[in-house]
């Protein structure tokens, strides 16, 4: 069956364009870092030679804008920004702390879906190839119908230069045939890895509700503040270059000129000797009819347009010479139309007494339609600039230049970027100029930095003791075969292992469940170990004389029993006991405290423990890190430690 519906003809095209993308973006991705950079460097100097061609052709499809100012920004995205990401590592290991034990590892996103504007299609097309390259993606470009043929001659420019320089078939690809509904097949496609979308408020929108992720651009209402401390001249010549540099088509550039009173009539005086002219009331109406039609976006037929090409428009004479057409507007809102985003040489004028109350009015103008987007301010004072930058909300605060040149990085260090992100203000994911560094994944390997305890043991059994019997261990020493400090099988650790050995070895058998002791038995056990120990309830311990050798006859059993110790080896091998010598006895604790390792630890002794020993946690973490006890199979013995 033959498509003859156009709008299924771009959804089946935007499908095979990704299968194509996905395709040749898993064989870029396991391209070197020389050989992605040589692909984007080739495709960044065909784009560079065909930037007058390229402007051209784009001025006579759309008839926005001018030829210079498009070669500039042509340049701008073929130059500045592959300069700008020339050092950015984009494959293998970007980062290795060993201090941390971290290592950050580059990922491609994928796909870029890359929607493009007929405002700055040309050089948004070189720019958002270059970035999605550089991060080893591909691209498929969706071009605004009214800006078809210069987007798709861009694209092929940079396609052969990528295809002679390695790169697989598919890299970057144009749809041929774009429509709204195939521009929403790309934008939702499971095969898109993420979307830059350049356009209206409808198509950021329609990017954000696709599901997959997106970066958008929200709309620019740019003030620009020229303060008491301005060099007036200067400041209204960078305010109408960036106004007229390209007839306004960015959506950084300045909408306003909000001047402090001290300084406002040489503003005036200034900008009528660079060539504005200023609007009557009544003309500021029938202007306000001409750009804003419907009342909401202006119209596409003053966008880009000669301040005089408008004025014509509009019914208005103007001086040939005419650069800006000046509003002086008292008010920010629905009932002054002049005050929004006009994507022309149009500005509208304020004055205010003070910094504060400029701030105040360029905050409503941000929040009428550019909240998170770009400001200017023209000042000599620092402290000014710095009260100016903390109480704006916009994210590009540029301060003595243009707002257009210095929001792109232009005339300042910011990142050379086409996509200025709005962060949350202007509902934007991102408050940065957009380069590959967001078109990339980082994978992140990470070492054990804080030992973690093994709890495999249930509470009620630590507490009780279990009615497994573990597996035996040598009483007298800790074998050589030792798992080292802090290992999960080491001391007290251990029996959780040697439990489930021993239900191995069970045959099958129902192992009885955990002893639970009631309160009761626990405040029992604590008061015999007291009374054992001459502790009294005060806290105040008896004083017992010492045993008067090591040979003194073991005091009869008690209710309550302590911890025994025994001496650490010196050796591994067993030295011979001398005749009269008595065997060391083995004492199982019944109840260990942390008291009670301190001591071992300071005798250099061990404790022994038995399945009904019961441990504090504190004695037990103490205990496993000194490597002090050791499991027998043995009860406790109710008999008195040794040196009490």
């Amino acid at each position: 069956m033959t498509l003859r519906d156009r709008d299924l003809i771009s959804i089946q095209e935007a499908r095979h364009a990704l299968e194509r993308a996905s395709e040749a973006q898993k064989k870029f991705a396991t391209f070197s870092q020389q050989q992605v950079d040589a692909i984007a460097e080739a495709c960044a100097e065909a784009a560079t030679a065909a930037a007058e061609q390229l402007a051209r052709t784009a001025v006579e499809e759309t008839g926005y804008g001018n030829v210079p100012d498009k070669i500039i920004k042509n340049r701008l995205a073929s130059v500045d920004v592959p300069r700008a990401i020339r050092g950015i590592k984009t494959v293998g290991i970007l980062r290795e702390d060993r201090e941390k034990g971290i290592l950050e590892i580059a990922e491609p996103v994928g796909v870029v879906a890359a929607v493009i504007p007929s405002t700055n299609p040309t050089s948004t097309t070189i720019y958002k190839t270059l970035i999605s390259l550089k991060a080893r993606n591909a691209v498929v470009l969706s071009p605004h119908p009214t800006a078809m043929r210069c987007i798709c001659e861009a694209v092929s420019i940079l396609e052969r230069a990528a295809l002679k320089a390695g790169a697989p078939e598919g890299l970057i690809v144009c749809l041929a045939h774009p429509t709204m509904q195939g521009t929403q097949e790309l934008m939702k496609s499971r095969l898109t890895g993420v979307i830059l979308a350049t356009g209206g408020t409808g198509l950021v929108r329609a990017a954000y509700s696709s599901g997959r992720p997106a970066f958008g651009v929200g709309p620019g209402n740019v003030p620009s503040f020229i303060e008491r401390t301005a060099n007036v001249r200067k400041a209204v010549a960078d305010i109408f270059a960036g106004k007229t540099f390209d007839y306004g088509t960015i959506c950084s550039s300045e909408q306003s000129i909000v001047a402090e009173e001290a300084v406002r009539d040489q503003v005036l005086e200034e900008c009528g000797h660079q060539g504005a002219y200023f609007l009557t009331a009544d003309e500021i109406r029938k202007l306000g009819e001409i750009v804003f039609p419907s009342g909401a976006a202006p119209s596409p037929k003053i966008v880009g347009r000669a301040a005089t090409v408008i004025a014509e428009m509009a019914g208005i004479s103007v001086p040939a010479s005419t650069r800006v057409l000046i509003a002086k507007l008292d008010g920010v809102g629905r009932e002054h139309p002049l005050s929004a985003e006009k994507l022309s040489p149009i500005l509208a004028l304020y004055s205010v007494a003070s910094l504060a109350a400029g701030i105040d009015l360029c905050t409503k103008l941000l929040e009428y339609g550019g909240l998170g987007h770009t400001a200017s301010i023209h000042s000599q004072s620092e402290a000014a600039v710095k009260q100016f930058g903390l109480a704006i909300p916009a994210f590009r605060i540029v301060v003595n230049t243009s707002a257009v040149h210095g929001s792109i990085g232009y005339s300042t260090h910011l990142f050379p970027a086409m996509t200025l992100g709005c962060g949350s203000h202007g509902g934007n994911i991102t408050s940065d100029n957009i380069g590959p560094q967001h078109l990339m994944n980082i994978k992140r390997v990470a070492w054990e930095s804080r030992a973690v305890e093994h709890r495999t043991i249930p509470v009620e059994q630590r507490l009780a003791g279990s009615a497994f019997t573990p597996e035996p261990v040598d009483s007298h020493r800790v074998p050589a075969s030792a798992p080292p400090k802090g290992s999960a099988e080491t001391g007290a650790l251990a029996v959780p292992r040697q439990i489930a050995a021993a239900a191995a070895a069970g045959a099958g058998e129902p192992a009885p469940g955990p002893v639970v002791p009631d309160r009761q038995t626990i405040a029992r056990i604590v008061e015999q170990v007291f009374a054992a120990r001459g502790i009294s309830r005060s806290g105040t311990p008896k004083v017992e004389p010492a045993p008067q050798a090591a040979t003194a006859p073991v005091p009869a059993p008690s209710p309550a029993a302590s911890p025994a110790y025994v001496e650490r080896p010196t050796s591994a091998a067993p030295t011979p006991a001398a005749p009269s010598a008595q065997p060391v006895p083995v004492v199982v604790a019944e109840f260990v405290s942390e008291t009670d390792v301190r001591a071992a630890i300071a005798g250099n002794q061990k404790i022994f423990l038995g399945p009904k020993s019961i441990v504090t946690p504190s004695a037990r973490d103490l205990g496993n890190d000194h490597e002090l006890f050791v499991i027998t199979d043995r009860a406790p013995t109710k008999t008195r430690a040794r040196g009490e």
